[in-house]
């Protein structure tokens, strides 16, 4: 059976963590949430670190747990990333690298070209760890959780002890892992830009448990969700580049149900991207407004409308053909307009970000 089933009841002083979740076999699912929220103690549970008296776990059809079997961390068949690169320091990135390698069969060995090329550390295979930079630190402990032929790939905040230029240094990579590998990565985070950037599938949980689990652009843009992203409030919107205006640097990226314009990032035409609107970048209009600086308006109908955390706002679900657009307005906007479900109005979108 494919998929990843994790059911985990932990009880400790002052914390529970009680989880159902059955999660895709494939892709990156994001664990999203606060800190204590319980996204790191679900993690060790599905790696056998933490030992949850009432548990099961399922990966891809292989039993590491129930009520009458027990898989050690070391014997099941996973890669996992920590905060920290943890690397041997007495050992060179290519001695790190092998350290693994003897628990796992050549039968199921994938290249160990392979994960070097996909994290660009081929260069770096003869230093010690006090001579790489924290991100090239990450990229080999990356590397040195796929050696070992993982058949699912555990990430916890692998980005939280870098800067953020070492964060944009590595995430190019994350996403290539996405691309190129066809095992599932369940990865821990409290940064959206992460989560809008490499998830395909999220969890959002507190206080130990689920308050939500879906597709990333319907999860992202559900109202109901206790959980508030504040300012990245937003969605996320598979694209495709549809257009490129050379005389003002532009590019249209197409998604289902509309179009939008953003900069000219020199993607070809057809290439598929990943897009980010935020909330704070969309209004609603009842009627076509002409002369505007606002160059994307679209039609759309009203979904739901639902309490923001500021008592002066509110949050509007607007659907753009099949895709779904959040608006924050005033309230005093909101009732001026008379926003209400299934009302159409012109949706008017400031700004376009291309995740990249």
């Amino acid at each position: 059976m494919d998929g990843i089933h994790a059911r985990f009841r932990l009880d400790w002083a002052g914390f529970t963590l009680d989880v159902d979740l059955s999660l895709p076999g494939h892709g990156v699912t994001a664990l999203f949430g606060h800190s204590g929220s319980g996204k790191t103690t679900l993690l060790r549970c599905v790696a056998g670190l933490e030992r949850a008296a009432q548990g099961r776990v399922v990966v891809n059809g292989d039993v590491w747990q129930d009520d009458s079997r027990w898989v050690p961390p070391h014997k099941r068949p996973l890669g996992y990333v920590f905060q920290e690169a943890s690397l041997f320091p007495h050992l060179t990135v290519m001695g790190n690298l092998r350290y693994g390698l003897k628990r796992v069969s050549d039968a199921h060995r994938v290249s160990l070209d392979h994960a070097i090329d996909l994290l660009g550390i081929g260069h770096l295979l003869d230093r010690k760890p006090d001579r790489l930079s924290g991100g090239e630190r990450q990229r080999v402990a990356i590397a040195r959780a796929l050696a070992v032929s993982p058949r699912i790939l555990l990430m916890d905040e692998p980005l939280a002890a870098l800067d953020l230029k070492r964060k944009q240094e590595i995430l190019p990579y994350l996403e290539r892992l996405h691309d190129e590998l066809d095992i599932p990565v369940l990865y821990v985070s409290h940064s959206p830009d992460e989560v809008a950037r490499l998830a395909d599938h999220i969890v959002a949980m507190e206080g130990g448990r689920v308050l939500a689990a879906g597709p990333l652009a319907e999860t992202l843009t559900r109202l109901d969700l206790p959980i508030r992203l504040g300012e990245d409030t937003g969605a996320v919107l598979d694209a495709v580049v549809g257009a490129i205006d050379e005389k003002w640097h532009l590019m249209r990226v197409d998604f289902s149900g509309g179009s939008a314009w953003t900069r000219n990032h020199g993607i070809p035409v057809g290439c598929p991207v990943r897009v980010r609107v935020l909330a704070r970048d969309v209004s609603l209009a009842r009627d076509h407004q002409g002369q505007s600086s606002i160059q994307n308006v679209l039609r759309g109908r009203v979904d739901a409308v639902a309490e923001d955390d500021h008592p002066g706002l509110v949050l509007v679900r607007v659907l753009v053909g099949e895709s779904a657009l959040i608006a924050r307005l005033t309230k005093r906007a909101a009732a001026a307009l008379g926003v209400t479900a299934g009302e159409e109005l012109w949706v008017q979108v400031k700004s376009v970000a291309l995740l990249e």
